[in-house]
């Protein structure tokens, strides 16, 4: 939940202006202190958004989003980790992103959020497309007195000598909740909006490609019809002889759906879809259960105040303004890829190896060093930054570990070292690492090249390869409460894994796994509380396909599936199923502690690590 004081203050239309009556327009102000209206709105200089309501909404449910905006706004970016972040697939654009650099998010926020809300008096426009209709020519409306409301402020901010050097927007920034969401795609192909009026807009539990309630065939009529003229809309404009005549109308146009997930149960997630309507290059549906820092499916309403889910759109929505206008990038690549790196969890979608991007194997960060490997390919640095503290000389003897998989209790300040030539034949060429440390705090990766067997006049030291930002951040809950400090025994949850693929690892002989110390407590010995698991392994081993008939027939008798205590860490499981409103619950348990042994040698062993 969030705490809020709002206030909402009424935006006038002119005279002129023909807009219905019943239904009303105004901006959000976040403060309990109170504040002349009109001096507010001379004020204006941020960026628009437009709230819309959706089926008997109200314009108040803007309050969360616009009370989080303002604090985000003053508090600044979240904190940034080194954590790998999520990348546009190829099919979004993302060879395209690498080619030009990317975009890094900023640092600081240099525009604010002004929220606007629409009163559209809490109509049911889930239940009548006539109403729909009215709510987005009212919304074209309101886009346009909002653009003019930036034009007269500044214009009366320039005739007192206060006018600032901010540019003035061109576009507005629409986020719908349900059916409001709908109402957002049928405003942007109105006929009357102005060029450009709307380049982004962000839905939430919106049905995008069929009503939740067809009651009439008109409503059914009155969605294809709206589709229908997005898919024009991303068509190249040709003449009747099929000549070039001019870009796609919705060019410029980025859509972004979050859904609810399996909770939401007014508007399901394949209704929320955008796939047929909007093209991978310019937009996507996420559901909140994937969405980083969120990891949570909610109820219809209530992600319109889940504080996770708010936080995380008030920045993302914050991290669009180009630093040099103030206004939102205008680049749809730019904007798409924002969305990508703040709402996207970099976890892959299938652990599918043979099939996977050549993008995602490569690393988030500009090279920092013209190093080759004896491929004579580029090797891009993934190095910790600088202001992180850590010391080699903290750590204590080095450990060879002679088995595929390889486990960490405790932060013991070693240095476990992997031959990859040895460890990972017979098929075993992907490695993973599982782990609840820090990545370049708690736990650094490195891969170290054959002295001697290199093309390169570089030291060997010159041609490690530091792999921790590779590391990817897992949802995972609170850590056990320890009863006093030092007597923790539980494993926290694993946080992070790291993936590395044969590309990866060709040209280098060795991975080693560094780990930070813990001093002790009291002279007792440090708490284990930290952990990590490494696995060189073969993917088809952990290849499963569950017959279709498998789910229905659980229902009666219940389908184990049972892996031994060396079994690969990445599992792919495919199953087909077509069961109507029937649920399939799937559930993971382990039978065992699952590690026999620590992965730490006996007095005896030396430094040869034997554990398995």
């Amino acid at each position: 939940m969030t705490y809020m004081y709002p206030t909402y203050i009424p935006i006038q239309f002119s005279s002129s202006d023909s807009a219905p009556a019943k239904y009303g327009l105004y901006l959000y102000h976040e403060g309990w202190k109170a504040i002349d209206f009109k001096e507010h709105v001379r004020k204006l200089s941020g960026v628009p958004v437009l709230f819309i309501p959706g089926n008997g909404g109200s314009y108040k449910q803007v309050r969360s989003l616009a009370a989080e905006s303002d604090r985000a706004y003053q508090a600044g970016p979240l904190e940034r980790t080194y954590y790998r972040e999520a990348w546009l697939t190829p099919e979004e654009g993302g060879e395209e992103d690498r080619a030009v650099g990317g975009y890094e998010l900023p640092s600081q926020y240099d525009s604010r959020l002004d929220w606007f809300a629409v009163d559209l008096e809490g109509e049911h426009s889930a239940l009548d497309s006539g109403v729909l209709e009215q709510q987005a020519s009212y919304v074209v409306r309101c886009i346009h007195r909002i653009l003019d409301q930036y034009e007269e402020s500044f214009k009366a901010r320039e005739k007192e000598g206060a006018a600032t050097s901010a540019t003035l927007p061109k576009s507005v920034i629409l986020v719908g909740h349900s059916m409001g969401g709908f109402v957002a795609k049928a405003a942007v192909i109105d006929p009357h909006l102005r060029k450009s009026a709307v380049e982004t807009i962000l839905t939430l539990s919106s049905p995008h490609q069929y009503p939740p309630v067809a009651l009439q065939p008109s409503f059914g009529h009155y969605f294809r019809h709206i589709n229908r003229e997005w898919r024009k809309g991303y068509e190249v404009q040709t003449t009747a002889a099929g000549h070039y005549l001019s870009d796609p109308v919705l060019s410029n146009v980025v859509v972004i759906s979050i859904s609810g997930g399996y909770n939401d149960y007014q508007v399901r997630t394949k209704y929320e879809s955008l796939d047929g309507i909007v093209p991978p290059t310019h937009g996507f549906m996420i559901s909140s259960t994937s969405m980083k820092n969120v990891w949570l499916s909610m109820e219809h309403q209530v992600i319109l105040w889940c504080n996770q889910l708010v936080i995380q759109v008030s920045h993302t929505l914050l991290s669009l303004a180009d630093p040099r206008t103030g206004q939102p990038f205008s680049d749809t690549r730019i904007r798409l890829s924002i969305f990508s790196k703040m709402l996207r969890s970099a976890i892959p979608q299938s652990f599918n190896w043979r099939t996977q991007s050549r993008l995602s194997q490569q690393s988030i960060h500009a090279p920092t060093r013209d190093v080759k490997d004896r491929t004579e390919s580029l090797i891009i640095s993934d190095a910790c930054p600088s202001n992180v503290h850590w010391s080699d000389d903290g750590l204590e003897r080095d450990l060879y570990i002679q088995t595929t998989t390889v486990t960490v209790l405790a932060m013991d300040g070693r240095r476990r070292w992997l031959d990859i030539r040895k460890l990972g034949t017979n098929g075993r060429s992907h490695f993973m690492l599982v782990t609840n440390l820090a990545p370049c705090s708690g736990v650094r990766l490195h891969l170290w090249p054959e002295k001697g067997n290199s093309t390169s006049e570089l030291p060997v030291c010159k041609r490690i390869l530091e792999v921790t930002s590779r590391m990817v951040l897992i949802p995972s809950g609170p850590a056990p409460r320890q009863i006093e400090s030092g007597s923790q025994t539980e494993q926290a949850p694993p946080s992070a894994i790291l993936l590395l693929g044969p590309q990866d690892m060709r040209g280098f002989r060795f991975l080693t796994i560094s780990v930070a110390p813990r001093p002790s407590i009291s002279g007792r010995p440090p708490p284990a509380v930290s952990m990590a698991v490494g696995q060189f392994f073969n993917p088809e081993e952990g290849e499963r396909d569950i017959s279709p008939w498998s789910p229905p027939v659980s229902g009666y008798s219940h389908k184990d599936l049972s892996w031994k205590e060396d079994h690969p860490l990445a599992l792919n499981l495919s199953f087909t199923s077509s069961l109507g409103l029937l649920p399939v619950i799937f559930s993971l348990k382990t039978a065992g502690c699952g590690i026999k042994s620590s992965g730490l040698p006996d007095e005896q062993a030396g430094d040869t690590d034997n554990s398995s």
